[in-house]
């Protein structure tokens, strides 16, 4: 059959269901998956131990079961965790050296969307954690013969449940007897952070507010995303409702955390980071703290302060995850909600951003809104989507106009002067242009808005 292209992303796997993506070209998927790992690891295919896992999307169970099979037919031993966050695969990889993970998920998408986010350890570092891009599988299947050629023989299909070793690890980040009684709201979006939040409350001191807490693939209370605009509304509300001291949110597949405030206002990535990276640089005094170029310049002059190393990252948490390798992160964040540690190997855990920001709430003693006011430095806008046809001219116009004060090209033209900064860049999946401004204050941040966007746009 002739695959959708469109569907191998920049990080993973992600297409409509079942026209872009169905069971059979999830057939294929799983073989140029095997293939990959095999050549990777430099093992047979049949003798690969993998972890597999779902999310609680309508498409999911189908096009895992076809995967499943797949991986059966050549071999294979396979483990399956059955309903589990991304949080849940990041950590069972890890923790048990699975050869690799492979879980049916689409993300954040709207429900209608399937997918698929594959990993594996690194092979000279099995305390790394690695992803493999939608793309770089994309290469791989475009390379090989399918069907594959290999020996089929009777792998064997177990279940797997670690959900108690990965509530223990989530622990093992901070000193219970340092969290307060807090009174938290927790909106896990009728996705997969649902199973494991009244466990871990359960642990931990205070009074949880669980609001669409029931597992239910169509979403039906807000969208997956909490960042599409007024997502958060209802978790800010239900704080004002019962006076919690804050909220905490996560998108459907769980591995992204945000923080709303007492006043119901939420908090943006970057803020959070700061919280989170302060008791971890007087736990690991002088490591580096990751942080990606759209964050407000706040991250890099406070760790600076506290003593820590800040190293700036491209965007996409699998930049962030190579960066703390290779430069000595203790912990990355993005203004996506994205925050992944060392000690969680190299990769996301919301959970444990969750018990990091109450330990963090706690020592400071003030409301949470009061807290970030010595965080918020400068002023930082949204970032703006701009739909535009010829990038590429538009950023050598970009080019041209500001060639004084270009920073670098790390990702996008980021381009900085004494009292504002800018970057601007493509996406990776939509004819859009990005751009990210930050000033000294409101009024030069709303008119520097308009400097750049007026630019792009005539």
């Amino acid at each position: 059959m002739e695959i959708n292209k469109s569907i191998f992303k920049a990080y993973d796997i992600r297409g409509i269901y079942p026209t872009e993506l169905n069971e059979e070209s999830a057939r294929l998927i799983a073989q140029t998956f095997l293939k990959f790992l095999s050549e990777k690891l430099k093992k047979p295919i049949k003798e690969l131990h993998l972890l597999v896992g779902r999310d609680n999307r309508q498409s999911s169970e189908p096009l895992l079961k076809a995967v499943i099979e797949v991986f059966l037919e050549y071999g294979v031993k396979v483990d399956d965790a059955g309903l589990i966050s991304a949080n849940d695969h990041y950590f069972g990889v890890g923790r048990h050296k699975y050869d690799g993970g492979f879980v049916a998920t689409a993300s954040h998408n709207p429900p209608e969307y399937g997918g698929f986010k594959m990993s594996h350890l690194n092979l000279d570092n099995p305390d790394v954690l690695e992803f493999i891009a939608g793309k770089k599988l994309l290469a791989k299947m475009e390379e090989i013969d399918l069907p594959l050629t290999d020996e089929k023989r009777s792998g064997t299909l177990q279940p797997k449940d670690f959900s108690n070793d990965h509530l223990n690890h989530i622990l093992s980040f901070v000193d219970l007897n340092k969290i307060k009684t807090l009174k938290v709201v927790v909106d896990s979006g009728n996705g997969m952070n649902a199973l494991m939040i009244p466990k871990l409350f359960a642990k931990l001191p205070g009074e949880l507010i669980h609001i669409f807490d029931e597992l239910d693939g169509t979403f039906p209370n807000r969208p997956p995303n909490p960042l599409t605009e007024n997502a958060w509304q209802k978790c800010g509300q239900k704080i004002l409702e019962t006076r919690a001291d804050l909220g905490i949110m996560f998108d459907v597949d769980g591995d992204r955390m945000f923080l709303v405030d007492e006043k119901g206002q939420f908090i943006r990535g970057d803020m959070a980071l700061l919280m989170m990276a302060r008791p971890m640089l007087e736990k690991f005094p002088g490591s580096g703290i990751v942080y990606n170029l759209i964050c407000s310049h706040a991250v890099k002059d406070l760790v600076k302060e506290w003593g820590g190393k800040p190293i700036r990252s491209e965007v996409g948490y699998m930049n962030l995850a190579r960066h703390m390798f290779e430069e000595g992160g203790v912990m990355s964040g993005e203004v996506s909600g994205h925050f992944a540690f060392k000690d969680n190997y190299y990769a996301d855990n919301a959970f444990v951003a969750l018990v990091l920001a109450l330990q963090a709430i706690s020592k400071d003693g003030r409301k949470l809104s009061e807290i970030m006011q010595d965080y918020r430095l400068y002023a930082r806008g949204d970032e703006i989507n701009l739909k535009v046809e010829g990038i590429p001219a538009k950023l050598d116009m970009i080019r041209e106009k500001y060639r004084e004060n270009i920073l670098d090209e790390m990702d996008g033209i980021t381009v900085e002067f004494d009292d504002w900064w800018f970057n601007v860049r493509a996406s990776n999946t939509e004819p859009l242009l990005r751009v990210t401004v930050e000033a000294r204050t409101e009024a030069e941040l709303k008119e520097k808005q308009a400097e750049i966007v007026s630019l792009i746009n005539n």
